[in-house]
């Protein structure tokens, strides 16, 4: 072999030798890695399961495995929403709590959801009456089946003193209530009232009797004094001024029932026994004798 030849390799050997490597190794798995890797495949085998599940039956969804209070409340409202539309159509029979699931399509409701309707929420809410222990009918704030029954419940609140009856009360009480409404209003029987606070009509009975027939000139002259800006004080001291006593309401005072009065400045008396001094002539002294 040619010499020169040797020397260069001779060369490269301690070139290569002098020269530092970086051993590229390979990394290390960890020990978690296994658990890991079977936990992600755990994982997506019970993702996919559970969408194989949800996409095979519509019915087996949300609502066969869902038992929060957001789904109980929400069959709760669509029950008592149903409970109220019957009542207001008319229907006043009691039904099973089987009977209102069906009717309201929620025959797919777990049992116990069902439970938590029959034991808890239908026999707590203020909206429903437990008719017979197992039968629910809706609760309306006045019982009243027609507008004779209205129309006595407002004469009976006129003469009381009571005052007058929410329009949306009526309207949850009353079956069949606009054509009841409308058959009133054109027999002049019933009056409404708007509420300034939150502009709710209150209802009240129109008593014929208290309607006063006023001349045409006194009204225009009523309507003509204004007394906007003025106060009772003003008021007062203007029929005053014009020799007019306005009329004094004092209140209602509560009668003060007599009783007996203490005197508290006199102080008790001690009292003496007394001696037996009506048998003062039967008694006898035996002293002598003995």
């Amino acid at each position: 072999m040619d010499p020169a030849l040797l020397r260069e390799r001779d060369l490269f050997k301690k070139k290569a030798l002098s020269t530092p490597t970086v051993e590229k190794r390979k990394a290390e798995t960890s020990k978690d890695e296994p658990w890991k890797a079977k936990k992600a495949k755990t994982s997506s085998s019970s993702s996919s399961s559970l969408s194989s599940s949800l996409g095979s039956s519509n019915n087996m969804a949300y609502k066969s495995m869902s038992g929060s209070s957001q789904y109980k409340f929400g069959v709760l409202a669509k029950i008592v929403k149903h409970m109220k539309q019957r009542h207001q159509d008319g229907d006043d029979h009691p039904l099973t709590i089987d009977e209102i699931l069906d009717e309201t399509n929620q025959l797919d409701v777990g049992n116990k959801v069902k439970i938590w309707l029959s034991t808890e929420a239908l026999q707590n809410n203020p909206k429903i009456e437990v008719i017979e222990g197992n039968k629910y009918i809706f609760k309306p704030v006045f019982k009243i089946k027609d507008r004779k029954g209205l129309l006595k419940l407002l004469k009976q609140h006129d003469l009381k003193g009571i005052g007058g009856i929410l329009l949306d009360d009526v309207r949850e009480s009353l079956p069949h209530c606009e054509k009841a409404l409308k058959h009133l209003s054109l027999q002049n029987e019933i009056i409404y009232v708007t509420r300034p606070a939150d502009k709710r009509k209150v209802m009240f009975y129109n008593d014929k009797s208290a309607q006063l027939d006023l001349d045409e000139d006194f009204q225009k002259l009523w309507r003509s004094i204004s007394v906007d800006g003025m106060d009772n004080d003003k008021i007062k001291e203007y029929l005053e001024k014009q020799g007019i006593r306005p009329i004094q309401d004092h209140g209602f005072k509560k009668p003060v029932l007599p009783g007996r009065k203490k005197n508290m400045n006199r102080k008790k008396q001690f009292k003496k026994p007394r001696d037996n001094e009506h048998l003062a002539d039967v008694l006898e002294n035996y002293e002598a004798v003995s």
